[in-house]
């Protein structure tokens, strides 16, 4: 159990460097709260303290390698696979498909946080949408509206048309959203969307 005033830590365990740092970056982005730490072993990850993390984000090598550890922290461990083939060898486990693109990685992620959390796991970090609190967020609501569908896919054009409202102005909107909160990526764009409750991860 996580009690209040902990950080949350997350491991990342596995020897590809560039693979752990990609996924560092996306799951600071999704849980800013978190501390994110990288182990090339199970053993480097030991010595941190194991029981410290809550969760842990497995290169499906280093669970082959230690399966009795793996296997007795199920609950904890997401492994990391890079071929559809490997998926059923890890049907036990949750798994994540470390070769998407990156849209579709965040939202893996988004919806592994999201099961957990309707499972009943005590370290779910993603708000049920509607919980925000509206003084947290930045952006108006007619932004916000613009925001859900331009993470849901819409173009300019479509979202002017389901909003009744100009084309420039929905650019306008746009601007003042990636302006007040000073991120430009789509991707970026759907984490603070799914974070803040302004969209569920089933509508992305």
């Amino acid at each position: 159990i996580l009690h209040v005033g902990m950080t949350p830590r997350i491991a990342i365990i596995g020897n590809n460097t560039l693979q752990a740092m990609g996924l560092k970056s996306v799951l600071s982005e999704i849980i800013p709260i978190a501390e994110v730490c990288a182990y090339s072993t199970l053993e480097d990850m030991e010595r941190a303290g194991a029981d410290s993390f809550f969760h842990y984000f497995v290169s499906a090598q280093v669970v082959l390698t230690n399966p009795d550890f793996f296997i007795s922290n199920r609950h904890k461990t997401i492994v990391l696979v890079s071929q559809p083939s490997t998926v059923q060898q890890f049907a036990n486990f949750h798994t994540l498909d470390i070769c998407q693109p990156e849209y579709k990685l965040i939202k893996s992620i988004l919806l592994l946080h999201q099961t957990s959390h309707h499972g009943g796991h005590d370290h779910a970090f993603i708000p049920p949408r509607g919980e925000s609190s509206c003084a947290l967020m930045e952006i108006s609501q007619r932004e916000a509206e613009v925001l859900a569908l331009v993470v849901k896919g819409y173009i300019n054009k479509e979202i002017a048309d389901k909003l009744s409202i100009s084309l420039a102005t929905v650019v306008s909107h746009r601007k003042n959203i990636t302006d007040k909160l000073r991120i430009k990526s789509v991707s970026a764009l759907t984490i603070y969307a799914v974070t803040h409750g302004i969209v569920s991860v089933d509508e992305i």
